[in-house]
């Protein structure tokens, strides 16, 4: 934002992990959403860290992986997003992807978006959750116009670890009415209860607002829920785009699920050099730059 240049009137404010299958799921109707509302809002993401640092440890790994690995399955019924053939383990914590993608942003909301898609697709396409710092920005190495270098020194760095920290806390302060919530959503997104007696919002939930009036719109919902919120708070700013040809909508996106790529590509798919790869319930579709260096399909050293 340069000097004088005014704030778009309306800010989102995604409330996310980059390791929530949920979230996961939802990747392709909030995809959509910000194509077509581009720069009239201010897109924010807070992290809500869905794995924490005082999570009691699992009594039995082994076991609480397979309840884990059941339980994604379940939700990708619904979501229709890829999961992995085998999960390693379920996350040690959220933290450390979640200080990566906080410190991604200051290279860029294109570079943060692609970061945290590489960061989701660990667990949800890989199977090996990007819990460690090491992991995280080993995920995310070779996305384009990423400088390593600086995304490791800001994601060790205390403002980023503050940031993050904020970020917590605010999705432990969620709007009364997300408390109770009804609809015929698989995942409606009532808030969480606390180990402490307070909520957190559950994930994903977006929320849409200005400087007079809100709406939130918890879990899992249609594009046209969200859309509808937008136009509540103020009309005229979703602009749906036309569809891509195949090829552009690779080069754009890099990385493409199968329900993504019904929305945003029109005309016979696959494109030329696409590469698929393999999950436990379909392809993951990758532009050829991206299989040169993503997890799923670059050779290790």
């Amino acid at each position: 934002m340069t000097r004088g240049q005014r704030l778009p009137p309306v800010e989102v404010v995604e409330y996310t992990d980059p390791l929530c299958p949920w979230s996961w799921g939802a990747e392709p109707v909030l995809r959509r959403l910000r194509e077509a509302l581009a720069d009239r809002v201010r897109w924010r993401r807070v992290y809500a860290i869905l794995f924490d640092h005082d999570d009691d440890p699992a009594p039995d790994p082994v076991a609480e992986t397979a309840w884990y690995a059941r339980y994604v399955e379940e939700v990708t019924t619904h979501t229709l997003a890829p999961r992995a053939v085998r999960l390693s383990r379920v996350a040690a914590g959220s933290w450390p992807s979640s200080l990566v993608a906080k410190a991604a942003e200051r290279q860029g909301p294109e570079v943060a978006g692609r970061v945290l898609r590489r960061l989701r697709e660990t667990v949800f396409v890989v199977g090996e959750p990007a819990d460690t710092t090491a992991l995280a920005l080993s995920a995310v190495y070779g996305v384009p116009d990423l400088d390593p270098e600086r995304l490791a020194a800001d994601a060790a760095g205390r403002d980023v670890r503050e940031e993050v920290r904020a970020d917590r806390a605010e999705a432990r302060r969620p709007v009364p009415e997300v408390r109770s919530v009804r609809g015929g959503s698989p995942h409606p997104g009532a808030a969480k209860e606390t180990a402490d007696g307070g909520y957190r919002y559950a994930l994903p939930t977006l929320l849409v607002r200005s400087a007079s009036e809100h709406r939130a719109v918890p879990g899992l919902r249609t594009f046209e829920e969200y859309a509808a919120a937008v136009d509540a708070v103020h009309p005229g700013l979703v602009r749906v785009p036309g569809p891509l040809t195949p090829a552009q909508a690779l080069e754009r996106h890099r990385s493409l699920t199968e329900p993504e790529r019904h929305w945003t590509a029109g005309g016979v798919w696959p494109p030329p050099g696409a590469v698929r790869a393999e999950t436990g319930n379909g392809p993951l579709w990758l532009h050829p730059g991206e299989a040169a260096v993503h997890p799923a399909t670059r050779r290790a050293p």
